[in-house]
């Protein structure tokens, strides 16, 4: 089969690809060009990230295409259920980057917990001038052991993360419609593991009760954070968003940082993206990454070679 893979594709599934016997085009192509392509390389798969837009008017256009899969687990910019309508085989890869992203979410907690996101901007500026005062100023950080992390979405990057999350010794709380009882289990270095049962809770009683909260939801026309949201959660807490960005409102977020609700956020998402609002460009209290989630080595092979295996199953069948 000719594959485009339009947003990328790791060497290791272009090999894997090759060696059943397809033809892989690595060429990335813009959008206003991207139908014209298709149809001029006889393309029967295409293979995107975020930035290529799969929609009525792409399918309707390329007759050939047969199958069309997403390096990632989020669907949003694919228009799945026209493109099954028309034949179209619609693969993701949802396992291959849970890992990356919870590691993200941690890296975002454990930073804000001690300041680190302040930190890494005031020691350059005034490191040898004002040391003393920095490290009086950054001398209330917290623990999270012992802690309630609260997930909104419990798929599987919500699971890596309450993995985690269990293992610096937190209590993990979730918030997901579908899933109301999972068996989430560790492995650890010796080979040994252990399974712990967790059952869901309502949304309330998350924003209520949660020191942290992360976000896992899939894109929707309806924040999951609201204002209202907001007004139910403990002062002080602690926001981190690998999600979407319409996931969260940030116009009330910035307001609740503002008035000590909040006490930190780490973004890698943003509602604008990716021109992300001033207001929170600037804001003192945000961590942020430009969606970097799934943005492993580790995780980018494993993506790879997802959609290669999916490919070589579909056209061997």
């Amino acid at each position: 089969m000719n594959i485009l893979a339009n947003d990328g594709i790791h060497a290791s599934g272009v090999q894997q690809l090759i060696k059943g016997g397809h033809q892989v085009d690595e060429t990335t192509v813009a959008q206003a060009q991207l139908a014209s392509y298709l149809n001029d390389q006889n393309i029967e798969v295409l293979l995107v990230r975020s930035n290529t837009q799969v929609d009525k008017a792409l399918i309707d256009a390329c007759q050939s295409i047969k199958i069309v899969g997403r390096g990632g687990i989020g669907m949003d910019n694919i228009d799945v259920a026209y493109a099954k309508s028309k034949g179209i085989h619609i693969i993701n890869t949802p396992d291959a980057s849970a890992v990356a992203v919870a590691e993200l979410v941690f890296a975002h907690l454990l930073g804000g917990v001690r300041f680190l996101y302040d930190a890494n901007r005031s020691m350059p500026l005034e490191g040898d001038t004002h040391f003393n005062d920095l490290k009086k100023s950054y001398a209330t950080g917290t623990e999270l052991r012992g802690k309630t992390l609260g997930v909104f979405g419990f798929g599987n990057i919500g699971q890596e993360t309450a993995k985690i999350a269990i293992g610096l010794g937190m209590k993990v709380i979730f918030y997901d419609p579908e899933i109301s009882q999972v068996s989430i289990s560790l492995s650890f270095f010796d080979g040994s593991s252990q399974a712990f049962q967790l059952k869901g809770t309502t949304k309330e009683t998350v924003l209520k009760t949660s020191d942290y909260i992360s976000i896992h939801v899939p894109s929707q026309s309806q924040y999951c954070i609201d204002r209202s949201s907001f007004e139910l959660m403990k002062k002080g807490v602690g926001i981190i968003n690998t999600a979407r960005g319409n996931a969260l409102d940030e116009v009330a977020l910035i307001d609740f940082l503002n008035n000590g609700t909040v006490a930190f956020a780490g973004l890698d998402v943003f509602e604008s993206e990716p021109k992300p609002e001033i207001q929170i460009l600037m804001h003192p209290n945000i961590s942020m990454s430009p969606h970097i989630g799934a943005a492993t080595l580790e995780a980018q092979e494993k993506i790879g070679l997802s959609l290669a295996n999916q490919i070589i199953s579909i056209s061997e069948s």
